[in-house]
């Protein structure tokens, strides 16, 4: 494989922004550069995601994410990159969005699964590499495989991570959210020994010290939207083998890790949008989010409240 002349590193902390909006469901433009210049000012913060499930890629328009890659590269510094992801179920609506991300300021881009996948696709690998080679084909900068939690229909088997990433030039690292202690720990070991030219990025917000602990060449979360100076903390600690100083930033992000991503799931967004509200980053009247997704409740505000003070932000 000869890798392209465009592939830079991509490692180390990268944040997933949220998307701050009014009531009604309005993009609060103002609030969403606060945000972005606090992700960027943090050490260690060479790229931020945009467009993503942090930044409610779901309920957004082709022109609002075109509109906010244009926005968050306007507002960062040229030092920070921006990676856009590329969320589509056709493979080629996904290699036409990846052009216009491109065409947007898009430094880097985090692909998605097409939502096909669910029917069956860990048994046609063909299916799911031809997803990234299309997008592959489409542009020339790095490109971010999104791997899935195990048991989930739309994941990738580590057989075929692998294979794509030996085969697509462009690949340069893997968005390890699998979920699963035992799986991170193949596809690190997998990765490093047959394609160690991608990075692989742990996503593992809830139990990321446990994941570090086995190895990992960066963070790309959407809980680095409110607690990217402690993952900040916590990366150096662990690659300077700092395992007290690790553990120490792990205690103040557990909480806010805990209370985020309780049951159900589907609300963990909205909690950290809520949560730059309670520590002041965003306006409170930024903290609202788009059908089918609903508001935090006053239980939850006060348990996330209770979360930041145990994290020691507030």
């Amino acid at each position: 494989m000869v890798q392209s002349d465009s592939v830079s590193s991509v490692r180390g902390l990268i944040p997933a922004h949220l998307t701050p909006m009014s009531r009604g469901g309005a993009i609060h433009w103002d609030a969403l550069t606060t945000h972005l210049r606090w992700l960027a000012a943090i050490p260690g913060v060479d790229w931020i995601t945009t467009t993503a499930h942090a930044s409610e890629v779901a309920t957004l328009t082709t022109e609002e994410r075109q509109r906010m890659i244009e926005h968050a590269v306007s507002v960062v510094p040229e030092s920070v990159g921006v990676v856009a992801g590329v969320y589509d179920d056709g493979s080629a609506r996904a290699a036409a969005e990846a052009r216009r991300s491109v065409d947007s300021g898009a430094k880097a881009l985090l692909v998605f699964p097409s939502g096909v996948f669910a029917g069956g696709s860990q048994q046609r690998a063909e299916s799911q590499r031809s997803h990234y080679e299309a997008v592959a084909e489409a542009v020339d900068v790095p490109l971010i495989i999104f791997k899935y939690p195990v048991g989930n229909p739309l994941t990738l088997p580590l057989e075929t991570t692998l294979e794509i990433c030996q085969t697509i030039p462009t690949v340069a690292a893997i968005k390890e959210w699998s979920y699963d202690i035992v799986e991170y720990e193949d596809t690190w070991r997998a990765i490093k020994a047959d394609a160690p030219h991608v990075s692989v990025l742990s996503s593992f917000s809830r139990a990321l010290f446990a994941s570090l602990l086995v190895g990992s060449d960066g963070v790309l979360s959407g809980h680095g939207s409110i607690v990217a100076d402690l993952q900040s903390e916590l990366l150096a600690a662990m690659q300077a083998g700092d395992l007290t100083g690790a553990r120490k930033a792990w205690d103040r992000i557990y909480p806010l890790a805990v209370a985020c991503y309780a049951d159900p799931f589907f609300d963990q967004h909205n909690r950290m949008k809520a949560a730059l509200g309670i520590l002041g980053r965003i306006p409170s009247d930024a903290t609202y989010v788009r059908r089918p997704l609903v508001e935090v409740d006053d239980t939850e505000l006060a348990t996330l409240e209770a979360a930041c003070v145990a994290a020691g932000l507030v």
